[in-house]
Parts: structure tokens; C-alpha cells; sequence
């Protein structure tokens, strides 16, 4: 039997840790499960082992159905919020990229959730072999070295045009 760990999902503009979320999704998909059906059988089964608050099942339906649709590799409505990812182990170099980050931000005059990530062993699924790494919208832009004030600013402008 598999154990259930926390994964992360995106409902509205909050990340939330969901407890076996990942089996939900694996026995749906192992079960051609449709896209009409899915929704309600992952709230149901995430709902069993996590607390959702009073009228957000349709938020959460729609995020998890939006993550089925990942696994199967069909197209996914995005939302607009940037999501910035910096890995490393939490050392002086790592948090001046963040500072480095949250300044290009203010220039540029664009918002961003950041995600510092310390956990070796998600810093290697994400094929990341030098730290600190910065990651926009799910794309490694550098590892291993800092990036410039210039190179910050212009890859959060194209990522906020997009």
C-alpha cells in the first residue's frame, strides 16, 4: 500500500499542502478515469484526509482537475501569477538572489510568489546540479552563479508579458 505524502497545489493564489493527493491522481489515472468524472473523485478522496475550508470545493475541484490534466499532458489553463522558485541550501549567497529577485521585482514593477527551495532531493528533480538556481514559471533560467540586475528584470518582464 502507498503512503500518503503532502504535495503541493495551487487553489486561487494560495499553495496548499494536500495529503495523499499523488495516489489520488495515480489511481485516476491508472483507471482512465474522464475529465468530467476525475474532479469529483479527487476532491472526495483529498477530502478524506485533508481539511477544506466551507465554499472552496469549486476552487479545489478546479485545481485539481487542472493537475489531472498535467499528468495526461493535456493543455492547462495557467494562472497569471509568476511563480519564482530559488534552490538552494539556505546559505548567504542563496538569500542575496532572493534579495537580488524581490529588487528586479520592484523595478520591473512586477508581483511573483517566491519559493525558496532547501530540500536536496527536490533541488535534484528539478535536475539542478549547482546552486543557488532561479526558476521562473517552471523554467531554470541560471544555476551556479548569480544573474545580473539586467538579466533578472528582463526575464521577469518577458514572464509577465507571456
Amino acid at each position: 500500500m502507498d503512503t500518503p505524502t503532502q504535495r503541493m497545489l495551487k487553489i486561487g493564489k494560495a499553495s496548499i499542502g494536500l495529503i495523499g493527493l499523488d495516489i489520488a491522481l495515480n489511481k485516476a489515472l491508472a483507471d482512465k478515469m474522464s475529465i468530467i468524472d476525475a474532479p469529483e473523485y479527487l476532491f472526495k478522496t483529498v477530502k478524506a484526509k485533508n481539511y477544506i475550508p466551507a465554499g472552496m470545493a469549486d476552487k479545489y475541484k478546479t485545481a485539481l482537475l487542472r493537475e489531472y490534466k498535467k499528468l495526461q499532458g493535456m493543455e492547462t489553463e495557467e494562472d497569471e501569477d509568476l511563480v519564482i522558485r530559488i534552490f538552494g541550501t539556505g546559505c548567504i549567497t542563496c538569500n542575496s538572489l532572493r534579495d537580488a529577485v524581490i529588487d528586479a521585482m520592484m523595478k520591473a514593477n512586477v508581483a511573483a510568489d517566491i519559493d525558496m527551495v532547501h530540500d536536496p532531493d527536490e533541488i535534484g528533480r528539478h535536475g539542478i546540479l549547482a546552486t543557488p538556481a532561479l526558476m521562473i514559471n517552471g523554467q531554470v533560467k541560471i544555476s551556479g552563479i548569480h544573474p545580473t540586475p539586467v538579466q533578472l528584470t528582463e526575464w521577469l518582464l518577458a514572464a509577465a508579458e507571456k
